[in-house]
């Protein structure tokens, strides 16, 4: 019958890599299976924020990230005559997580530094060049059935599988989970550049809402720069999908091949969707081959690391059999509404920006100064809660939980490092600790929990303010968060703890 592993996972973009690391940190057996070969060498996704910052710190990628990443605070949205529309983010101290609101990178860099990770962990194995051909379940196992590039096939099981697979995913398609289609649909040509000299790009990413030609300008990374320029009602595909039309279009922007090299130019049609269904059985669906987004909040490839990141814990907990596997259902009622949300976000700055009427445009334009002349700051870009799951009580639960730079035992940084990441019951009253009987205690530290007081006299000291203007802010005393670093609830006071704790205990007995 051959080896039973843990997880089975089909695909091995950021999302698979992520989720087998995830998983392997936790000592699953976890086998990925990819159909290409070898990585794919051009860049795509350019960008993730500081929750997916913070998730990526989990996986032990923190010292990595920080030389292949740039900072971008503010994202500027302005007119063909340079005036300003639009400012959304805030300065790199600012956000709830500990890491910069967003931060720059080229794909295959990123790609690298999860695969080294990954193949660090000894109970993670990748086997590349293999075409998963069947896909399914039988007595409460999962099976598959790859062939390789020699022609020869062999079989795995495992006792759960997630397709991470992409868009084109042929888990979603054997599994029979169809699209729910937003129908915004708009084609742009997305060119990746190489310039040969440093150069300063101020701002470093914003969006030219020109209606002769919305341009989308940002950073890919440390060294590079992306262009994406609409298709506009004349043009054809083909003609849009050309080099000579690619470095036509960055002429005006001083870039030529004498200056520059072209690593890339595609047409891409931008879609927003997902998958109805995101779990069958032992079966689960991650990342593209789950739901599709128009980059313009850029928060496709953050959707899918937030999947694996909600996913690997709770895949945790029922292979530890500390939960039922009726856990599984709250991922998906967890994610699609908060995927959807990002969509629909998406899709209304798409909206903005996606105008080749001149006529609309300058009312756009009229419209949109004047709001943000009346505004003192830039817009914040608040994520949304999660839909419906695994939470308890209190007004932040569902949302993310802060992190800040600490002082503890000798040690500074942030809270993860310095304290633990995980379940972690935080209060800036005292000691959440001692408000557990023994028996909550024990059950919380099964699951790995760690408690602690967090103010600025310490026993962790909060050096920066940032979690007392947390609680400040959410009307709490203590609050519990879960190992993806959202809030399962507060409590106005340290007793509160013991509420919460036990709550969590009933819900995942249940």
């Amino acid at each position: 019958m051959g080896e039973l592993l843990d997880v089975a996972i089909v695909g091995y973009g950021p999302v698979g890599q992520l989720l087998a690391i995830l998983l392997g940190q936790r000592g699953w057996r976890v086998q990925v299976l990819e159909r290409w070969a070898s990585p794919y060498p051009l860049p795509r996704a350019v960008h993730f924020d500081h929750e997916i910052g913070r998730v990526l710190q989990s996986a032990g990628l923190a010292d990595a990230l920080a030389s292949c990443t740039e900072p971008a605070s503010v994202y500027e949205w302005r007119n063909a005559a340079g005036e300003l529309l639009l400012q959304i983010g805030r300065d790199a101290e600012g956000s709830v997580s500990g890491w910069p609101e967003s931060n720059m990178f080229c794909q295959p860099v990123l790609e690298r530094v999860l695969d080294e990770r990954a193949r660090s962990l000894p109970s993670v194995r990748v086997e590349r060049g293999c075409e998963v051909v069947a896909a399914r379940e039988a007595d409460e196992r999962v099976r598959l059935v790859a062939k390789r590039d020699d022609g020869s096939t062999f079989s795995v099981r495992a006792r759960f599988g997630v397709g991470c697979d992409g868009a084109n995913s042929f888990v979603r398609g054997a599994l029979g989970s169809a699209w729910c289609d937003l129908g915004f649909h708009f084609d742009w040509l997305v060119v990746d550049v190489l310039p040969a000299e440093p150069r300063r790009w101020d701002p470093l990413n914003w969006q030219l809402c020109d209606p002769a030609r919305p341009t989308t300008l940002v950073s890919g990374g440390p060294g590079r720069r992306r262009w994406e320029f609409m298709r506009l009602p004349h043009e054809t595909l083909d003609e849009l999908n050309d080099e000579a039309t690619a470095w036509r279009l960055l002429a005006p922007w001083g870039v030529h091949s004498g200056n520059a090299k072209l690593e890339r130019h595609a047409v891409y049609t931008f879609r927003g969707r997902w998958a109805g269904a995101w779990r069958m059985g032992r079966w689960l669906l991650a990342g593209d081959a789950a739901h599709l987004m128009p980059p313009f909040a850029g928060q496709g490839m953050c959707s899918g690391l937030r999947d694996a990141a909600n996913l690997a814990w709770k895949i945790d907990l029922v292979l530890a059999s500390r939960a039922a596997d009726v856990l599984l259902d709250s991922y998906a009622s967890e994610r699609i509404p908060h995927v959807r949300a990002m969509i629909e976000l998406s899709i209304e700055l798409g909206k903005v920006i996606c105008v080749a009427d001149p006529e609309a445009a300058a009312a756009r334009d009229r419209r949109m100064v004047a709001e943000t002349r009346e505004r003192s700051a830039p817009v914040a870009a608040e994520l949304p809660r999660l839909g419906p799951g695994l939470f308890g009580d209190g007004p932040a639960a569902g949302r993310l939980f802060v992190q800040d730079r600490v002082r503890w035992g000798g040690a500074t940084g942030r809270f993860d490092d310095v304290v633990g990441g995980g379940w972690a019951l935080v209060s800036t009253l005292g000691d959440p600790g001692v408000a557990l009987d023994r028996e909550l205690a024990a059950f919380f530290a099964s699951l790995g929990g760690v408690t602690a007081h967090v103010s600025a006299a310490g026993p962790v000291v909060d050096l920066k303010g940032g979690y007392a203007r947390w609680f400040a802010a959410h009307g709490a005393g203590v609050a519990l968060q879960r190992p993806d670093f959202y809030v399962f609830g507060t409590a106005p006071t340290l007793g509160g703890a013991a509420t919460l704790v036990a709550s969590l205990r009933r819900r995942l007995s249940r």
